[in-house]
């Protein structure tokens, strides 16, 4: 027979609940995090982007220290931007960093995302030739054979670089090759031509290469963006963690911009094995706070918008990508105004050039 609980029991039982109450509700969470690209012999960092700077300062890390239920998790792929898609695709990443062309690539196959805010915008593009070649420019490259990473955002934009120049991949003979073996393969004089981001930078400096082109002071729309992204699964059912993410992505992108950190910014990212002379070089005559502003504004909407046209031109998508309720930045704009930064960045429109000047 059940007997009633005496007014003793039912008081022991209510403290036992409030005692597991809160190992309830902190039950272990891993976010993971995922990263287009890798540093120099597989180091677990990058260089160029806030979310790198996020990485390297353990800047989410540290939002999250005063909750020990909850545990961060990065990844970082040498595969680029279709690596991370096959990540989110098998249920493995939460958030991610890479590029447009492979965020669309994503979009277009089903990959249920969100993008947050702009990571890695603003990227010049650079062609490296052999140092006594005779190609002087993009223009010179047609019949060439000329490295260059398919499936990742650098196709998309050398695309819309080859397009203004009167020339497509067609004209070229396209060696696909990720940036380590495009590198190998310059300096052994097996390719013409690479198209690629710091590792042509060095090899310059090594005198192995010469840089006969960049977007650099080139129209800002053939340049390449990228940006921070969550699975809906996760905001879903996690909007808080969500919002701590962000408001830590934020706060690196801030002290990203800011040009006092310069010199430091460089040397943080030496953990990544890239030398701080590289970025010296690859920022060199362009503000911080043009190339780590998170902002979704005119020009980084219009260019997702133009890149999701532009790859189904280029036959780089099968389809028509929806970006309808794609972009939510809600997350940013509350981390914007906890931070006071609602006017920290510059605005831009369409057309590359600053709103309200």
């Amino acid at each position: 027979m059940i007997r009633p609980l005496t007014r003793r029991g039912i008081a022991a039982l209510a403290i036992a609940f409030a005692l597991a109450a809160p190992a309830l509700a902190a039950s272990p969470l891993t976010i993971r995090i995922g990263y287009a690209a890798i540093g120099v012999g597989n180091r677990p960092y990058a260089d160029q982007t806030s979310v790198a700077t996020a990485r390297a300062g353990q800047y989410v890390e540290k939002a999250f220290a005063q909750r020990p239920d909850v545990k961060i998790e990065w990844y970082f792929f040498k595969g680029a931007g279709p690596a991370v898609n096959e990540a989110i695709a098998n249920g493995q990443l939460d958030f991610a960093y890479q590029g447009d062309l492979p965020s669309l690539i994503g979009r277009a196959n089903g990959l249920r995302t969100k993008l947050l805010l702009a990571s890695g915008a603003h990227k010049p593009v650079y062609l490296a030739v052999q140092p006594s070649s005779d190609i002087k420019g993009v223009q010179d490259l047609k019949g060439r054979r000329v490295a260059l990473q398919r499936g990742t955002n650098n196709q998309l934009a050398v695309d819309k670089v080859l397009a203004a120049k009167g020339l497509s991949e067609r004209d070229l003979k396209i060696v696909n090759m990720d940036s380590a073996a495009a590198t190998a393969a310059l300096a052994a004089k097996e390719i013409d031509a690479a198209f690629g981001d710091t590792e042509l930078i060095r090899l310059e400096q090594q005198g192995v290469a010469r840089i006969a082109y960049t977007t650099k002071g080139d129209d800002p729309r053939l340049g390449r963006n990228g940006a921070f992204l969550v699975t809906e699964a996760f905001v879903a059912a996690h909007p808080e963690e969500t919002q701590t993410v962000v408001d830590a992505v934020v706060a690196a992108a801030r002290w990203s911009s800011e040009e006092a950190n310069r010199e430091a910014l460089f040397q943080l990212w030496t953990t990544s094995g890239i030398p701080a002379d590289i970025n010296r070089a690859y920022f060199a005559d362009e503000s911080l706070a043009w190339r780590h502003s998170p902002l979704f504004d005119d020009f980084m909407r219009s260019q997702y918008a133009e890149q999701g046209a532009a790859a189904l031109e280029y036959g780089l998508l099968r389809r028509p990508v929806d970006q309808t309720g794609w972009i939510d930045t809600s997350y940013l704009e509350r981390a914007q105004k906890a931070q006071h930064l609602e006017n920290f960045w510059q605005r831009y429109g369409a057309d590359g050039k600053p709103l309200g000047s």
